[in-house]
């Protein structure tokens, strides 16, 4: 095609089909702009699927296959399936991956399932009836592993499938707006199999284009959550946002209390990061965030627990706890139990209870004053059960009834609570689960005066790693701080 001179300068000449193809590339782009935010055929089918929907079957399948041709073996086989299950979800192969191989999933798969044949294999040693011989039992585990890996091959190449297609995926949001963020936009569009359909970004205005040219600016970094739920995007990476630290925590919060898949790229992501499974997006690695698990069977369960140690420790308990009302009784006279209005999840108010130490002058006193340790209005008795923590026994009741918890953050009077969220950056982050009896602040030394920005840190970390072994190496710290004497 010839093209039509329609202007010439000195530097050269611009022709009216390169006018034409830089508008209509221009028109082009704001059109795709607009398209990736509308609703159409191409957004995936599903969008809410997780791997783990489809892999978990098929491993319940395949390593129950063999149970029908061993009738006898049935109950070592149900037992060995159930056990391999359990350990391979501990060690994360049941979590959502952007990077799919098996070869990746093998050494974790194989070591795992070892663990399981070995524990079944004992079992077998002294109960004699679940299989004939230990032959028996390793050609079973080698057909149920060699099983194992022809179906994670299956569930891989289906999911790779179905997000090269298009039948799965997730709407992407990338925060920051710099390099990393243009890099991942390019190998996100290049390569489907990975799932994730990038939507925009969100950063600060002045870096709007700088790198990320073809996306939709969706707004700043403080309306990320806005942009998120505008454009319906479930997935967040966090790439080279225009911000500090302190804010960007701040975000990540927000998001994860949304339940968003929340991944980081690290900043020298250059560099190898020691992870227990890696992914990358390319050649771009990223860190999964787990937003904190606050509901669901574990919370379920955390709560019978409190149900059940509190009702046997109150049974158990009950002469001690004779004893220490008896004590303070002949110390201070009537009025053993000290009730005061505590804040616990989400600001609600409940009354906790303690065996009384001092009789405090007032209401106000009692709502306001923050440290009676060294009071000397605090008799031997009451100085001997602040020491080992026994005035603390009573809130068994609260446990039991539902106002408290085993573990949680240690409960504070509203007059406290609301000076210290003015004061201290994440302060009432703390009340995002119920009170608890002991807590990790607590086992660590910071009890009594001791700095609040400090407590808040403690508190919001165990919120954030919270699982129920935590909870347990809590109360086993706990023990050893009652014993040697590590109260106020």
């Amino acid at each position: 095609m010839t093209a039509v001179r329609t202007e010439q300068h000195w530097g050269g000449s611009v022709d009216a089909d390169t006018v034409d193809l830089q508008s209509s590339a221009g028109r082009l782009r704001e059109a795709r702009r607009e398209l990736v935010l509308a609703p159409s055929s191409e957004q995936p089918v599903i969008r809410h699927v997780r791997a783990w929907m489809l892999v978990l079957p098929v491993d319940v399948i395949v390593l129950l296959a063999p149970a029908p041709f061993n009738p006898d073996h049935w109950r070592g086989l149900s037992v060995l399936t159930l056990l391999t299950i359990a350990l391979l979800a501990s060690g994360g192969l049941y979590r959502s991956r952007l990077h799919l191989s098996i070869l990746d999933e093998a050494p974790v798969i194989v070591s795992r399932f070892l663990v399981a044949v070995a524990i079944v294999s004992v079992i077998m040693a002294t109960r004699h009836d679940t299989f004939a011989n230990l032959g028996g039992l390793l050609r079973d585990a080698a057909y149920m592993v060699i099983l194992l890996f022809v179906g994670r091959g299956i569930t891989t190449w289906m999911i790779r499938f179905g997000r090269r297609r298009g039948i799965v995926g997730h709407l992407t949001i990338l925060v920051g707006g710099g390099p990393v963020a243009a890099d991942l936009a390019a190998v996100l569009a290049r390569y489907p199999q990975y799932g994730l359909r990038v939507v925009g970004f969100v950063d600060n205005p002045h870096r709007t284009g700088q790198a990320v040219r073809d996306l939709p600016h969706l707004g700043n970094l403080d309306r990320l959550t806005a942009a998120m739920a505008r454009a319906q995007a479930d997935v967040l990476i966090i790439a080279d946002p225009d911000t500090t630290d302190s804010p960007s925590i701040d975000l990540l919060r927000e998001a994860m209390a949304t339940t968003y898949d929340v991944l980081v790229v690290p900043r020298m992501h250059q560099f190898q990061t020691d992870t227990p499974r890696p992914d990358h997006i390319g050649a771009i690695p990223v860190m999964r965030i787990r937003p904190p698990q606050l509901s669901g069977w574990r919370w379920v369960l955390k709560r019978s627990a409190d149900v059940v140690v509190s009702a046997v420790a109150l049974v158990a308990l009950s002469p001690l706890l004779a004893a220490c009302a008896l004590a303070v009784r002949i110390e201070g006279g009537p009025g053993v139990l000290f009730r005061q209005q505590r804040v616990g999840r989400h600001g609600e108010l409940f009354e906790l209870l303690k065996f009384r130490s001092l009789r405090p002058a007032s209401d106000a006193e009692s709502q306001t004053t923050w440290s009676v340790a060294n009071d000397s209005r605090v008799g031997p008795v009451g100085r001997f059960l602040r020491r080992t923590s026994l005035d603390e026994l009573p809130q068994l009741w609260n446990i039991l009834r539902g106002d408290m918890t085993l573990v949680g953050p240690r409960p504070e009077r509203p007059h406290f609570v609301e000076r210290f969220s003015v004061e201290h950056r994440h302060y009432s982050w703390r009340h995002r689960v119920p009170a608890g009896l002991t807590g990790l602040a607590q086992v660590s030394g910071l009890r009594g005066d001791t700095p609040i920005s400090d407590r808040a840190r403690f508190d919001n970390y165990y919120i954030e790693n919270w699982s129920l072994w935590f909870d347990l190496k809590i109360l086993l710290r706990t023990v050893r701080e009652v014993l040697v004497g590590g109260g106020r």
